[in-house]
Formats: C-alpha cells, sequence, structure tokens
C-alpha cells in the first residue's frame, strides 16, 4: 500500500473495505486490517467531523476495567490492557510511538444495601474465575485503606488494581490513524448518506457520499458510535442502538485527597476519579435519560448543583470545596437491548459488519474489536478471541446477553 492523506473526496471509485467512522473503533478496525499480513485490500475510512470535537472517543473518562459480569468483557479488557501497556512492541517497535501505561487507582463500587452487595459478590466470582484481581472490602476495610470515603451507609465495596484505572486513549487514538495512513488506508472528511444493496439483499453494492459520489466496496464496517442506527438503516437493518447524554466535570479540590482516588461509582450512580495535580472528573446524568438528538451536546445546568456535587460531597466531604474547571456533554452508544456490543456480520446483508453498541465500554474495548473485525474480514472466523456472544443473531433470535456492570 502507498501512504494517503486525508481530504473530502475519495481517490478511487471502489474500495475493498469502507469503514463508516473514523473515531476509535473506526481507527482500530483500520489499523488492524491494515497491519494484518495477509489483507492485502484497499482501505476508505469515511468519517464526517475530522476534528472528533464530539465523538464520544473525546468525551470519555478514558479509563479501562476488568470488573464486568459478563466473562468475555472481561478477557476483551484484559487484551486491551496488554495491548495498551505493550503499545510500542504492538505497534512494531516503531521508536516513535510512547511507552504507555495504565494509572491503577482502581474501579470503586459501593453497594448501599445487601441485593446490590450480592450482585457484587456474584460478579467478584465471574471475574476471579476469568482471571481478574477483585477485591472485596466491608466498610471498615473501605475506610483503613480511602479514609477519605464517608461509609456510615455502604455494606460493601468491590474493587480491582490491577490493569484497572486511567490511560492515554488519544496516544492510541492518534498512532493507530497515523500508521494507517502510513501503510495506505484512506481517510476522507465526509459523510455516507446512503447505500446500494443487491437486488438478493445479501450484499452492499456501493455507498453514496454526501458530497455525491458512490465508491463501490467489498465490505462494510459500521463504526459509527452513537450513530449506529441511521448508518444500520441505511441498508433496512433495525439495532437497538441510541445515543445518551452523558455530563462530566473536572474540578479542583480546595483540600486534595492524600492518595489516588479509585474510580468511584456511588450507588446513586454518579462517579468520580483522580485526575491528577488535584483535580479530579466528575460523571453522571439526568433521572431521566431518553434518546438524545444525534447534534444535541447541550449542558444540564441544574444537574450539576442539585445532584452531582451533593453527591459528592456527601461521600467525600473533602469535595464540599471545590471549584469546576471544565464541562462538557458526550453521547453514550447505548445499546438498550442488553448493554453489550454488537459485532460481526449481519444474517441477510453478509457484507455488512457491525462494531457497535458498547453502551459506554468502547474504548477500552477497540483493541479487541479492531482485531476481530480485522480476523472476520481477512479469515471469515475468529483467531484469536472469540466474539460469537456478541454476534447480530442474538437480537434477530431475540437472546439478549446482559450486562450488569455498566455506568
Amino acid at each position: 500500500m502507498q501512504a494517503a492523506t486525508q481530504n473530502s473526496q475519495p481517490q478511487y471509485r471502489a474500495y475493498d473495505v469502507v469503514i463508516i467512522g473514523g473515531a476509535i473503533m473506526g481507527a482500530a478496525c483500520a489499523w488492524f486490517l491494515s497491519h494484518n499480513e495477509d489483507f492485502n485490500g484497499s482501505i476508505l475510512v469515511v468519517e464526517k467531523d475530522p476534528t472528533y470535537q464530539f465523538s464520544s472517543t473525546m468525551t470519555t473518562t478514558s479509563c479501562i476495567r476488568q470488573q464486568f459480569s459478563e466473562p468475555l468483557n472481561i478477557h476483551i479488557s484484559q487484551y486491551g490492557a496488554d495491548f495498551i501497556t505493550n503499545l510500542r512492541a504492538r505497534m512494531g517497535n516503531d521508536k516513535r510511538v510512547p511507552e504507555l501505561s495504565i494509572h491503577n487507582f482502581g474501579y470503586m463500587y459501593l453497594a448501599d444495601n445487601e441485593a446490590f452487595a450480592n450482585v457484587l459478590r456474584a460478579n467478584q466470582q465471574v471475574q476471579l474465575q476469568a482471571g481478574a484481581s477483585t477485591q472485596l472490602l466491608n466498610a471498615d476495610q473501605i475506610k483503613q485503606a480511602y479514609p477519605f470515603y464517608k461509609v456510615d451507609d455502604i455494606v460493601l465495596g468491590s474493587i480491582n488494581l490491577v490493569d484497572e484505572g486511567y490511560w492515554d486513549a488519544t496516544a492510541v487514538f492518534d498512532w493507530w490513524r497515523r500508521q494507517s495512513k502510513e501503510r495506505g488506508v484512506e481517510y476522507i472528511s465526509n459523510e455516507v448518506v446512503a447505500m446500494k444493496v443487491n437486488v438478493n439483499g445479501t450484499r452492499v453494492e456501493s455507498v453514496t457520499l454526501s458530497s455525491g459520489q458512490e465508491v463501490a466496496c467489498g465490505q462494510v464496517v459500521n463504526a459509527s458510535g452513537p450513530r449506529a442506527s441511521a448508518t444500520a438503516s441505511m441498508v433496512g437493518i433495525d439495532i437497538p442502538v441510541e445515543p445518551r447524554k452523558r455530563y462530566s466535570w473536572v474540578f479542583e479540590a480546595q483540600k486534595p485527597l492524600d492518595r489516588d482516588l479509585p474510580l468511584t461509582v456511588d450507588p446513586s450512580g454518579v462517579h468520580v476519579r483522580e485526575n491528577g495535580n488535584g483535580t479530579y472528573q466528575a460523571g453522571g446524568h439526568s433521572a431521566f435519560d431518553p434518546a438524545a438528538d444525534y447534534d444535541d451536546f447541550t449542558m444540564d445546568l441544574d444537574l450539576w448543583e442539585q445532584h452531582i456535587w451533593p453527591v459528592l460531597a456527601n461521600r467525600i466531604p473533602q469535595f464540599e470545596a471545590i471549584k469546576v474547571t471544565s464541562e462538557w456533554a458526550g453521547h453514550y452508544a447505548y445499546n438498550i437491548w442488553d448493554h453489550n456490543a454488537i459485532v460481526g456480520p449481519h444474517t441477510q446483508v453478509e457484507n455488512f459488519f457491525f462494531v457497535n453498541g458498547f453502551s459506554g465500554h468502547g474504548l477500552q474495548q477497540a483493541p479487541a474489536m479492531g482485531r476481530a473485525i480485522a480476523e472476520l474480514i481477512t479469515y471469515g472466523q475468529y483467531r484469536s478471541l472469540d466474539l460469537s456472544l456478541f454476534a447480530y443473531d442474538r437480537i434477530a433470535q431475540s437472546r439478549p446477553l446482559l450486562e450488569q456492570v455498566i455506568i
């Protein structure tokens, strides 16, 4: 392949693979395909906003965890952690690529009733069997390890300090795109607005761009994040993925904590984590949580004062005196059906591939998902981690696979 630069028009009239969406998931698919020695086809990535300003990738908490209820999600994140911590080696020992690590402050899930405590206990057993290092702590143990918490109402906590915490997702994202372009992947600033399917309804023959060009394609990958349903509808497919607004705040504490703050998930659903240098990042959403308009990123001005800050100050009294320095709204690509990814080809439109519906944990799953899509397109099957449980057919056959641990 020859290196290509990003512009608004495709260089060619046909590509072996067209990836719709160039954020973290599309970039992962492009990188793994272009670095697979058995794949030598052409790749076009179509991204409507090359600044990625409002993408889920750029509005994330940028963390990774192994505390899930579905074992496959744990294995997916374990591969993600391995990829992150061995980034330069994974990227061909390219000296330009930074050496990364995970800031392992862990996730602290807090239960304030026995019912939820039992869920944490059951999840820990699943996590331990999958090779995670999850610990359960009672209120006294939590207070001893993290004296800043108020734990009068807490029954149990769950935390894992191995491969669980913050990582530099922007570095991975940037290098996936950079190396892919150097290997001939073509990125364009455009938008797919329609697709043409053959008369039998079994293959996508071409995509139509907003600028009017019709581009023939061998395979199509739906990597369009919160817009996944709109993309799927172009070929008559309905998937249960919709954009849900999630709000974030970065703040300074007048009295910073004396040790790292785990990504703490309060029983209320509000979460907060270490951000470094006496700053912290909190997140949450409104009790009324409908599907958002694709272009709606307005803040809920009352949510901080009426809900988020009171919860933080109650759980961590040192957060009574804080100053918000930035705030923003982003979208989850929310699978309203079972909160798990939809991955792989459609059951009828055989060359239309999903990599959708991550419900807030897509960033950490991107390495495994990119590898999986590359294997399916190149070999017609998974060769590493089998993601068949997340295939589209579970939706067609009404077999939900519920992931309980979402934020």
